[in-house]
């Protein structure tokens, strides 16, 4: 039996390297915060990838597609789960960039792309397996108020930046870590992890 990470396609490891180098690129050169990228690592992806291939069975959500990195290390479980990826990016720019990864990678069967603010679209998801937020931090408990709900039992929110970003996101984590409704705790993975998972009602 192959595992999550056993013979990626060669598209897609192409189009995670050629991202990579680009971001990296972004940052030697001190590319403006809004045009830059700023996509997880790598052992953030894999983690993603892990936890989303765990979720129970429901729709799967990503808030802040940017070059579609993290998609990519999504698509992987939905590969294995036979499920679909809904990403939503606010920013056009980037909403292109990450159109042409996800069809360089031919993971268009997997990965459905929303170019558009995800916060006018959550009311019409209803019992979310899993979903990966990485925004502009000011949005981050907006929507958890929104998703979090909207979870099924034992489906999961994961939020990104939280340790990089731990004082303009403290009000978030305390949210999170005082709503009975979720077990959460902060991982020290990538640039630090908020994992919810939601609990039996």
């Amino acid at each position: 039996m192959k595992t999550l990470f056993t013979d990626i396609p060669k598209p897609v490891l192409d189009r995670m390297n050629y991202l990579e180098e680009r971001d990296a690129r972004d940052r030697k050169d001190g590319t403006p915060q809004l045009k830059r990228l700023r996509q997880i690592p790598a052992e953030t992806g894999m983690l993603l990838a892990i936890l989303a291939s765990s979720a129970p069975r429901g729709p799967m959500l990503e808030i802040g597609t940017s070059g579609g990195y993290s998609a990519l290390w999504l698509s992987l479980a939905c590969k294995q789960r036979g499920d679909k990826l809904i990403t939503y990016e606010l920013l056009h720019d980037k909403a292109e960039l990450a159109r042409e990864t996800f069809a360089k990678a031919q993971v268009e069967n997997w990965v459905e792309l929303v170019n558009g603010d995800a916060r006018s679209h959550l009311k019409e998801r209803d019992e979310v397996a899993f979903c990966f937020l990485d925004v502009e931090k000011e949005m981050y408990i907006e929507i958890y108020k929104e998703i979090v709900p909207r979870l099924l039992p034992g489906g999961m929110l994961v939020a990104d930046n939280v340790i990089s970003h731990k004082e303009d996101l403290a009000k978030f984590v305390d949210l999170a870590r005082k709503d009975q409704s979720v077990d959460a705790a902060v991982l020290p993975v990538g640039k630090g992890l908020l994992v919810c998972t939601k609990r039996e009602s």
